[in-house]
C-alpha cells in the first residue's frame, strides 16, 4: 500500500522531505490495487496551523458583510484576458500563481498566516508518494463553472496539457519536473513527476497553486492566442466590464460554488473590485489623495516619507500604514561583484569594498532613512541568521572550518557603518590596508596592482538612471581611494543580456527568496549555475561550502534542519563578501481611506485588503462627513 505518513519527506524517499499533514481525511481506492491516504493540508517544513475540522482562517471575520466596491490603481496597461501564455499583458486580478487572483479557483488555497500551508479548495484531499514519484488530489464534489457546467477531472487534464504546450515560459518552467497527469477515477487525479531529475520540494505546492481551465469553453477557442473576450472561470469573481487598457471591473459571483468552504468564509466580501490603469505613478498618487481610489501601494520611498504629511492623513481620514509582512523581504538592489574577474577573487578586496560602502549615510540622504540595513539574504523571516551559531547550525558550519571565514563562528553579520568624519576616515584606512595585503597600493591618487601596475577599475552596469544616482556617493568614495569607478544605465533588455552573458564588473539585483527556497538557491548561488547560460548566479559564486549548505537546505528532514541550513548558508554568503547587501524594505507601504472593516490579525504573508476587508457603510458616512468638514 502506498500511503502518506504524518510527516512526509523525500530525496530517496518523499518521507524525508515534505511534511504534509497531521490528520487524515479519508482513504479511497485507486488503480493498481493501491490505496491513497489523503490529507487536508500540504505544508513543509512547518507544522500546519489548522486542523481538518477548521471552520475559517483566523485572520478573517467569518461574518463579514457583503457589499460595496473596492477601487484600486495599477501601473501600465493591459491588452489580454489570457493570462497563461507569453503573449500580451494580462489584466490585473487574474494572477497566475500569486495571491491577487479573483478569477480562477485552485486545487488548494494558501493560508496567509503560514509560510507554506495550503488547504482544500477544488480538492478536499492531497497525497504524495513515499518515493516522490507522484502527487495526487481528490477533487471536491459540487464544484462548477460560472455557466453552471460541472468542473471535472478532464478539465485538469486539458489545463495541464495546455500549460505544457502553449503556456508561458514561467508556466512551463514550473511544470518542468512533471511528466504527465493521470485520471484515476472521476474524483481523483495524479500528477506523475519526471524520472531522472532532481526532486524539487516546491513542485507539489506549484501543482496546488495552478489555475484550472474549462475544457468545454476552450474547445471552440485557441488558447495560444491573446483574447479580449472575458473567459469562463469558476472563482469568486467574474469580469463585469472593461475599458481596454484602462480599467477592468470584477463582480462577485453570488452563487459561487465555493463560498462556504472553510478557506473562503469571511473572504471575497466586496460586490465589485475595479482596477484602473495609470502610466504615470505621480498621477495615480494624486488621484488617491483626491479620493479616486480606495487603496494604494506607494512604490517610492521618498514619496512615502515626504508627500503624505497632509491634512487628510493627519486627521486619520486616509490611513498611512507600513504593513509588516512575515515572508522574506530579501535584499533591495544589492551590489554583486563579477567573481570571474581576478581582482574580485580575493576576499580581502571584497571586504575592503564593503568597508567603503556607507549604507547609513546613503539611505539617510537618498531614501530619507526608509530602508532597513541589509544583513541577510532571508531578511524578514525565520530563515535569517542572528547572533552566534549554535546547535545544528554550528555543526553544519564546523564541517567547513578552515575554509570559511572565522567570523562566521564568532558573530552575526552586522557591519558597522561610520556616523562621523573620523569614523569614515578610519574605514578608509582599514580598506586601504586590506587592498595592500591583496597587492593593491594607493599611489599618486590611483589604486594600482603592485605586480602589473594596472589601476583597479569598476563599472557598475544597472537598468535605470535611478540606480545610477543611488551609486554616486559610493562611486565618489571609490574614486577617493584611487579606483576608476563609473556606472552605466542600460535599456532593460540590453542590461539583462549583459547579466546573462556575464559582461560586467559589478551589477545590482534584488533578491527575495521564497518561503521554501530549494532549487532556487542553486540557481542564485550554486556553482553549477555560475557559468550556466541564463542562470541567475550572475556574480559567479563557486564555493564548495555554499554548494554543500544548499544541499542541506534541500535535503532538510524537518523544520529545525531546514532553518539550521538556511541560517548557516546565510552566514557564509555574507561573510565571504560576495555582494554588498545594501538595504532591505521594512514593509509594505499601504494607504487607504478609512471606510473599511478590517479584522484584527497578526503579521501575515501578504496584504489581504482585496479578499479579507469589507465595506463599512457607517464608516463611509463618517468619512464623507469629516471630509466635508475639513474642506470648509
Amino acid at each position: 500500500m502506498s500511503r502518506l505518513p504524518t510527516r512526509v519527506h523525500a530525496c530517496h524517499r518523499w518521507s524525508r522531505r515534505l511534511r504534509v499533514a497531521l490528520l487524515l481525511i479519508c482513504t479511497s481506492a485507486t488503480t493498481h490495487g493501491e490505496a491513497i491516504n489523503y490529507t487536508h493540508v500540504l505544508s513543509f517544513p512547518y507544522d500546519p496551523h489548522y486542523p481538518a475540522s477548521f471552520e475559517h482562517f483566523d485572520y478573517v471575520n467569518p461574518d463579514a458583510p457583503k457589499g460595496g466596491t473596492l477601487r484600486l490603481a495599477v501601473g501600465g496597461t493591459y491588452d489580454s484576458f489570457n493570462n497563461f501564455i507569453h503573449k500580451g499583458r494580462p489584466a490585473a486580478g487574474m494572477s497566475l500563481t500569486g495571491e491577487e487572483n479573483l478569477f480562477y479557483d485552485r486545487l488548494l488555497v494558501r493560508s496567509a498566516d503560514e509560510p507554506t500551508a495550503r488547504y482544500g479548495g477544488l480538492a478536499d484531499g492531497v497525497a504524495v508518494a513515499d518515493d516522490a514519484s507522484w502527487v495526487a488530489f481528490r477533487l471536491r464534489e459540487g464544484a462548477y463553472w460560472h455557466d453552471g457546467e460541472p468542473l471535472t477531472a478532464d478539465d485538469f487534464v486539458f489545463s495541464f496539457e495546455t500549460f505544457k504546450s502553449v503556456g508561458s515560459v514561467t508556466l512551463r518552467s514550473l511544470l518542468a519536473g512533471v511528466s504527465a497527469i493521470e485520471v484515476l477515477n472521476p474524483r481523483e487525479i495524479r500528477y506523475v513527476l519526471a524520472k531522472g531529475t532532481e526532486f524539487n520540494p516546491n513542485t507539489p505546492l506549484v501543482l496546488a497553486d495552478l489555475p484550472v481551465l474549462p475544457k468545454h469553453y476552450w474547445a471552440a477557442r485557441d488558447p495560444s492566442l491573446t483574447t479580449l473576450e472575458p473567459p469562463l472561470a469558476s472563482g469568486p469573481y467574474r469580469i463585469k466590464s472593461f475599458d481596454l487598457g484602462r480599467k477592468v471591473t470584477y463582480e462577485r459571483v453570488g452563487n459561487y460554488w465555493g463560498r462556504d468552504l472553510p478557506v473562503n468564509r469571511g473572504r471575497w466580501n466586496f460586490d465589485e473590485i475595479s482596477f484602473e490603469y495609470f502610466r504615470d505613478v505621480n498621477v495615480a498618487r494624486e488621484a488617491m489623495k483626491s479620493g479616486y481610489f480606495d487603496v494604494h501601494q506607494e512604490g517610492v520611498a521618498k514619496s512615502w516619507t515626504v508627500e503624505y504629511d497632509i491634512p487628510i492623513v493627519r486627521e486619520g481620514l486616509m490611513v498611512k500604514e507600513l504593513l509588516q509582512l512575515s515572508r522574506p523581504a530579501g535584499l533591495w538592489w544589492s551590489i554583486h561583484w563579477n567573481l570571474r574577474l581576478a581582482r574580485f577573487q580575493d576576499r580581502r578586496v571584497r571586504h575592503a569594498l564593503h568597508l567603503l560602502y556607507n549604507d547609513v549615510w546613503i539611505n539617510g540622504v537618498q531614501n530619507y532613512g526608509y530602508y532597513d540595513r541589509g544583513f541577510s539574504v532571508f531578511q524578514g523571516s525565520s530563515m535569517a541568521h542572528s547572533g552566534r551559531p549554535e546547535g545544528r547550525e554550528r555543526a553544519l558550519l564546523e564541517t567547513h572550518r578552515g575554509v570559511i571565514p572565522d567570523a562566521v563562528f564568532e558573530r552575526e553579520y552586522a557591519p558597522q557603518h561610520p556616523n562621523d568624519l573620523s569614523e569614515v576616515r578610519s574605514k578608509i584606512v582599514e580598506a586601504l590596508a586590506l587592498f595592500a595585503e591583496a597587492g593593491w597600493d594607493y599611489a599618486g591618487g590611483r589604486l594600482v596592482h603592485r605586480a602589473t601596475g594596472e589601476q583597479f577599475s569598476i563599472e557598475f552596469v544597472v537598468p535605470s538612471i535611478a540606480l545610477v544616482r543611488s551609486l554616486l556617493p559610493y562611486i565618489d568614495v571609490l574614486r577617493d581611494v584611487g579606483i576608476n569607478a563609473s556606472a552605466r544605465s542600460l535599456e532593460a533588455s540590453n542590461w539583462l543580456y549583459r547579466m546573462q552573458n556575464r559582461t560586467f564588473s559589478a551589477a545590482m539585483r534584488s533578491t527575495a527568496p521564497t518561503n521554501l527556497p530549494g532549487l532556487q538557491l542553486r540557481n542564485l548561488f550554486g556553482s553549477a549555475s555560475a557559468d550556466q547560460a541564463f542562470g541567475l548566479n550572475w556574480g559567479g559564486i563557486s564555493d564548495p561550502a555554499v554548494d554543500d549548505l544548499i544541499d542541506h537546505v534541500i535535503a532538510a528532514e524537518d523544520v529545525a534542519d531546514f532553518l539550521a541550513a538556511t541560517r548557516a548558508l546565510d552566514r557564509v554568503l555574507l561573510w565571504q563578501f560576495y555582494f554588498v547587501p545594501r538595504s532591505s524594505p521594512p514593509g509594505f507601504r499601504l494607504l487607504y481611506w478609512d471606510r473599511f472593516g478590517i479584522p484584527e490579525h497578526g503579521v501575515l504573508q501578504h496584504p489581504v485588503h482585496y479578499d479579507v476587508w469589507w465595506f463599512d457603510p457607517e464608516k463611509d458616512v463618517t468619512l464623507k462627513r469629516n471630509l466635508e468638514a475639513l474642506q470648509r
